[in-house]
Protein backbone atom coordinates (compact mmCIF):
# COMPACT_ATOMS: atom_id res chain seq x y z
CA UNK A 1 0.00 0.00 0.00
CA UNK A 2 1.70 3.37 -1.18
CA UNK A 3 2.21 5.96 1.78
CA UNK A 4 1.53 9.45 0.54
CA UNK A 5 4.37 11.43 1.72
CA UNK A 6 3.96 14.70 3.10
CA UNK A 7 5.47 17.67 1.12
CA UNK A 8 6.99 20.57 3.06
CA UNK A 9 5.15 24.22 2.61
CA UNK A 10 6.96 27.06 2.43
CA UNK A 11 5.76 30.92 2.46
CA UNK A 12 6.60 33.37 -0.27
CA UNK A 13 8.17 36.43 1.66
CA UNK A 14 7.07 38.76 -1.54
CA UNK A 15 3.39 37.11 -1.97
CA UNK A 16 3.14 35.45 1.54
CA UNK A 17 1.25 32.41 -0.27
CA UNK A 18 2.67 29.37 0.63
CA UNK A 19 4.40 26.76 -2.39
CA UNK A 20 5.60 23.57 -1.79
CA UNK A 21 9.54 23.81 -1.30
CA UNK A 22 10.53 22.52 -4.49
CA UNK A 23 8.80 25.98 -6.68
CA UNK A 24 10.74 28.27 -4.43
CA UNK A 25 13.97 29.53 -4.49
CA UNK A 26 16.56 30.10 -1.42
CA UNK A 27 18.25 33.08 -0.68
CA UNK A 28 21.14 32.66 2.22
CA UNK A 29 22.71 34.64 4.66
CA UNK A 30 25.81 32.90 5.66
CA UNK A 31 27.10 33.20 9.01
CA UNK A 32 29.71 36.03 8.11
CA UNK A 33 26.96 37.66 6.45
CA UNK A 34 27.53 37.24 2.98
CA UNK A 35 23.81 36.34 0.76
CA UNK A 36 23.60 34.21 -2.00
CA UNK A 37 21.12 32.38 -4.36
CA UNK A 38 20.22 28.58 -3.12
CA UNK A 39 18.37 27.12 -5.65
CA UNK A 40 18.97 23.32 -3.65
CA UNK A 41 17.80 24.40 -0.84
CA UNK A 42 20.39 23.00 1.44
CA UNK A 43 22.84 26.14 2.41
CA UNK A 44 24.04 26.42 6.09
CA UNK A 45 22.54 29.95 7.20
CA UNK A 46 19.83 32.26 7.77
CA UNK A 47 16.92 31.82 4.73
CA UNK A 48 14.05 33.77 2.84
CA UNK A 49 12.27 31.77 0.09
CA UNK A 50 10.32 33.62 -3.14
CA UNK A 51 8.26 31.86 -5.62
CA UNK A 52 9.51 30.65 -9.03
CA UNK A 53 8.17 34.44 -10.63
CA UNK A 54 9.41 37.28 -11.87
CA UNK A 55 6.30 39.58 -10.58
CA UNK A 56 7.40 38.19 -7.05
CA UNK A 57 10.78 38.82 -7.43
CA UNK A 58 10.33 42.30 -8.34
CA UNK A 59 7.73 43.00 -5.52
CA UNK A 60 10.46 41.49 -3.50
CA UNK A 61 13.01 43.93 -4.58
CA UNK A 62 10.30 46.90 -4.41
CA UNK A 63 9.36 45.77 -1.04
CA UNK A 64 12.80 45.61 0.42
CA UNK A 65 11.38 42.60 1.82
CA UNK A 66 14.83 40.01 1.98
CA UNK A 67 16.85 42.96 3.90
CA UNK A 68 14.11 42.36 6.45
CA UNK A 69 14.20 38.97 6.43
CA UNK A 70 17.89 38.47 6.47
CA UNK A 71 18.98 41.70 8.23
CA UNK A 72 21.61 42.52 5.60
CA UNK A 73 22.08 44.41 2.22
CA UNK A 74 20.96 42.75 -0.58
CA UNK A 75 23.25 43.08 -3.68
CA UNK A 76 21.32 43.86 -6.65
CA UNK A 77 23.13 40.71 -8.48
CA UNK A 78 21.22 38.70 -6.13
CA UNK A 79 17.75 39.91 -7.55
CA UNK A 80 19.34 39.83 -11.38
CA UNK A 81 20.32 36.05 -10.45
CA UNK A 82 16.79 35.09 -9.47
CA UNK A 83 15.22 36.22 -12.36
CA UNK A 84 17.38 34.77 -14.55
CA UNK A 85 16.76 31.51 -12.85
CA UNK A 86 13.07 31.43 -13.46
CA UNK A 87 13.23 32.81 -16.90
CA UNK A 88 15.79 29.61 -17.26
CA UNK A 89 13.16 27.31 -15.92
CA UNK A 90 10.62 28.77 -17.91
CA UNK A 91 12.23 28.18 -21.27
CA UNK A 92 12.62 24.40 -20.37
Amino acid sequence: MPTNRKIPLRKCIATGEMFPKKEMIRVVRSKEGEVTVDPTGKKSGRGAYVSKSATAIQAAKDKNVFERQLQVEIPAHIYDDLLAIVQKETRI
